[in-house]
């Protein structure tokens, strides 16, 4: 799948977080976060409830400003930038509620999406079509988004991130309530991403399962700061990790995943 890209314009290599702290009041939702998104990878992001991965999520895409710190993309900054304007230059994502145009077909859903992103109509259509093809969704394109089964809803909110051709997509949350069957598709789906459309992805998840088995790299935060940053294996086996997903039982129960 052809990325849009010019000889002029060069895909960025890489997303970047920068001594971020965001607070809300007397509160710090995140602090002095360094996190680094390279084009290429599946890179995962977890941590206990209440870490403050979505808070993050939105500082990368505009839908929330940081109190300090800032967000690069390659060397543009982005902080300050409207969330339309960010996922323009290159980073969009889904949410944990897909959010959908409901009384729009699949399709429409895809084409308003890579309109947004600047394309023209015929291209837009054209886009959206590769995409729900590649997704395996083109038999339900022509569906209403209010009739969607729970996982289709899921696919289609990743592939209207993707109809905007990002450099990074952000993944939040998209193995939320499916089954081990879907666990498995979504998996494939996301561990294709980078190949297929010259991205990098950010995937925040719960699913362990998920994120042991698509990400080349896990960053872990707990309570707004980061924890630890490695491979899948290094991450499993960290006694940091282990603590703070097991508490007091760490060191007499495994971390499965």
């Amino acid at each position: 799948m052809t990325p849009p890209e010019t000889a002029a314009e060069p895909r960025p290599t890489r997303l970047q977080a920068q001594n971020v702290h965001v607070s809300f009041g007397g509160i710090r939702a995140l602090t002095g976060i360094d996190l680094t998104i390279r084009r290429g990878e599946v890179l995962g992001l977890i941590g206990p409830n209440g870490a403050g991965k979505t808070t993050l999520v939105n500082v990368l895409t505009g839908f929330q400003a940081p109190t300090e710190g800032r967000v690069m993309l390659e060397d543009q900054t982005l902080t300050g930038m409207k969330a339309r304007d960010v996922a323009r230059a290159g980073v969009a994502r889904s949410f944990q509620a897909a959010r959908l145009f409901r009384d729009l077909t699949v399709q429409e859903n895809l084409v308003v999406a890579a309109l947004g992103a600047g394309l023209p109509r015929r291209a837009a259509e054209a886009r959206a079509h590769e995409i729900l093809d590649w997704i395996g969704c083109a038999p339900i394109a022509h569906l209403t988004c209010d009739g969607l089964s729970y996982g289709d809803e899921r696919r289609i909110s990743i592939a209207r991130a993707l109809a905007m051709g990002p450099s990074f997509a952000l993944l939040d949350e998209p193995a939320s309530g499916m089954n081990e069957t879907e666990c498995a598709a979504l998996m494939q789906v996301i561990s294709e991403l980078p190949a297929q459309f010259d991205c990098g992805v950010l995937l925040i998840e719960h699913n362990m399962t998920v994120i042991m088995g698509v990400c080349q790299r896990i960053h872990v935060l707990d309570g707004g700061r980061s924890l630890a940053e490695g491979t899948p294996d290094e991450v499993q086996a960290n006694p940091a990790v282990r603590r703070a997903y097991l508490g007091e039982k760490a060191d007499q129960v495994a971390l499965t995943i």
